[in-house]
Formats: structure tokens, sequence, C-alpha cells
């Protein structure tokens, strides 16, 4: 069987560092919908490797799957390689929002390499979250792939957003009062304050006085 590893619940958002209290109102807010990954296994371009695969697609509310083939096409094949769930949490909608407003909103299929010949990827999860995506990504173990997102899933994502994502207020940093008003150069004992009242220590330099 296929390996299907989700811990985006862990993994994504620094969800580690809120209380009980806040992890379960995240939980009990999270919606999830099953997604068909679908894999390509075309021809490689180096002797290197013989194979090159990618992911192409999801299906939305598929059933569950084990490597079942789809199609083949010449030296092409497509195989549905999991069903996993692509879980949407309200403490990552500024992510979701951030990839809906791209010019092609994606998701991303996160995979991991395998010694078998038959399965030679882990489907490790799914997740809408371009940030979650790059920690996957950074880690040097996994591969990501980006699939656009089908319909059915831009308008499921759309309207958690409409219900749980809030916008930050903008905060408008306070001007120092003190600072607005204070004049470059008064007061300083290093100027000489019968000529050079207005000028800041830092104009003057040897040989620069006129």
């Amino acid at each position: 069987m296929i390996t299907v590893r989700n811990t985006s619940v862990y993994r994504h958002a620094g969800i580690h560092h809120f209380s009980g209290f806040q992890l379960n109102a995240i939980l009990k807010t999270a919606q999830s919908m099953p997604v068909g990954v679908v894999l390509r296994k075309s021809p490689g371009v180096t002797k290197w490797a013989k194979f090159v695969w990618r992911a192409v697609c999801v299906l939305p509310g598929a059933a569950p799957a084990d490597w079942k083939l789809l199609r083949t096409e010449g030296d092409v094949s497509e195989f549905h390689a999991a069903t996993v769930p692509l879980t949407l949490y309200r403490s990552d909608t500024e992510a979701y929002a951030h990839s809906l407003a791209a010019n092609v909103p994606c998701l991303y299929v996160i995979c991991r390499e395998t010694q078998e010949t038959e399965r030679p990827l882990d489907i490790v999860t799914v997740t809408a979250s371009p940030y979650e995506a790059q920690d996957y990504s950074d880690n040097g173990e996994d591969i990501v792939e980006k699939v656009m997102i089908p319909p059915q899933v831009l308008a499921w994502i759309s309207a958690y957003l409409d219900e749980h994502h809030e916008e930050e207020a903008f905060i408008k940093r306070r001007r120092d009062k003190y600072r607005e008003h204070e004049q470059d150069g008064i007061g300083d004992a290093r100027i000489s304050q019968t000529t050079d009242v207005y000028r800041a220590p830092r104009k003057i330099r040897t040989g620069s006085a006129r």
C-alpha cells in the first residue's frame, strides 16, 4: 500500500505555538476534502533518469486509490497514485488568500522518493498554502509540485476564506513629536553657536568650512 502522511496540522504556519484552547479552536474550524493525486510517468531526458514523474492534477472528492493506472499513450502513463485529505485551517487563511490572488491559483503536491519500483513516490500531503509548500521544499527531502486548482476546489477555498479570513488591520506608526521638532545642531557643544547653529556635526569636515 502507498504510504500517506499528512502532518500539516503540526507543520503549518507555527501551529505548535498555539495554546491548547487555540489549537482546539483551529481544528474545530478546519475543513477537509479528499483529493486524488494524478502522477504522470514519461521518458527521462538524460541517461541518469530513465523516467520522470510529475504531479499533473488533483481529482476533487476522489475515492481511495493505490497507483491505479488511468491511461497510457505511447511511453507516457498517468496514475491515480493516492487520495489524501486537503485540509484548510483558519490560522492559514492569509496563505490561501495569497495563493488565490496569483494569476494561476495552485495547489501543492508534496511527494517523497521511495526505493520501490512500482511505487516510486509517497504522497506526503496536498496543501493550498504556498508557505507550507516552501517549508517542505526547504527541507531537501521532499519534492514539491504545483498543480492548477480545479474550479470546485477553488470555490470551496474561496467560501472558506469568506467565512474565516480576517484582514490584519493596518497600524500607522506614530511620529515622534520631540524628534519632529528637533532642529539639527542646536545646542550641540561641538558646534560654534554664534556662526554654525544650524550645521550638524557630520557636516563639519577639515577644510570644508567656508
